[in-house]
């Protein structure tokens, strides 16, 4: 796994587990630990001081943060094997043709849209380690969260207006040509100029434009740059001068969204108090 992927899991895994969650007695033992050169083990799951040195250098912490965020991790993967939580190719390909759906998109189009703005790869281990980690808090918190019902939306919704605020009007420099590499020169020095790169000033209604482009300039913010698309056979570049007439999305579409991002935060909460609880009591110990 590169290191991109594995900061996205570290990530992943902080949200449940901060660090600085051990207590005082473990903090004391391991830095001696970590003095002599003495590798832990968790349940008898070793790390070793070339897990610790190899953390430090990719997150850029400190030895104590290493060791906490290792110990996490151990957990956490402990946990996956505990509740034989796994994911395939297949779920992965059945979350991505999901996710197409709710864009409106075909499958082949979403990729497409995916790529136009990060590695499709790395996308997709995203998606497989979100996967398995919604696969165990179903196996650990199953049937004991309080589901939240249409006032817990409706304050959600109150309370994060901005969220569901959507431009139907954005006014954009719209470029386009055959050449990926000079709109790629243009992005980088917007003051460029060359004959083979088309450019247009354009008024663009939401409901006017396709979804590839609907999903890629609603996630621009103004005064800036698009990523670079593939629309129409040739390659196309956005500069987002303003975005008007801005509407509100009703309640009643965004529920669904609304209800996931509660449960999502009640399950975090949840898995935080477990793994707390489950870190005072593993067997902690300095290897010799």
């Amino acid at each position: 796994m590169n290191s991109d992927l594995k900061l996205r899991k570290t990530n992943m895994i902080k949200k449940i587990l901060p660090i600085g969650l051990l207590c005082s007695m473990f903090a004391l033992t391991i830095n001696a630990g970590i003095v002599n050169g003495i590798a832990l083990s968790i349940n008898e799951y070793p790390i070793t001081m070339v897990d610790i040195d190899n953390k430090m250098e990719e997150l850029k912490i400190s030895k104590n943060e290493a060791v906490s965020i290792l110990i996490d991790e151990a957990l956490y993967n402990q946990s996956l094997d505990k509740y034989k939580i796994s994911v395939d190719s297949f779920d992965v390909d059945a979350q991505i043709e999901k996710l197409a759906k709710n864009n409106k998109m075909t499958m082949i189009e979403f990729k497409n849209a995916v790529k136009q703005q990060e590695d499709y790869d790395k996308f997709s281990e995203k998606i497989k380690l979100q996967l398995r980690h919604q696969k165990l808090v179903s196996a650990i918190a199953s049937n004991k969260l309080i589901m939240a019902n249409d006032e817990d939306l409706k304050i959600y919704y109150n309370n994060n207006i901005e969220q569901f605020k959507i431009a139907e009007k954005i006014d954009v420099i719209h470029y386009t040509s055959k050449d990926k590499a000079l709109l790629e020169a243009l992005k980088a020095n917007p003051m460029l100029s060359n004959p083979n790169v088309l450019v247009v000033n354009e008024t663009l209604k939401i409901d006017k434009i396709s979804d590839q482009m609907k999903y890629i300039v609603t996630k621009t913010p103004e005064k800036s740059f698009s990523t670079i698309f593939v629309e129409n056979q040739t390659f196309n570049l956005l500069f987002v001068s303003s975005k008007a007439d801005i509407k509100i999305t009703p309640l009643e579409i965004v529920k669904e969204t609304i209800f996931n991002e509660i449960m999502t935060n009640r399950e975090n909460e949840y898995l935080k108090n477990y793994f707390e609880n489950l870190k005072l009591g593993a067997n902690i110990k300095i290897l010799k």
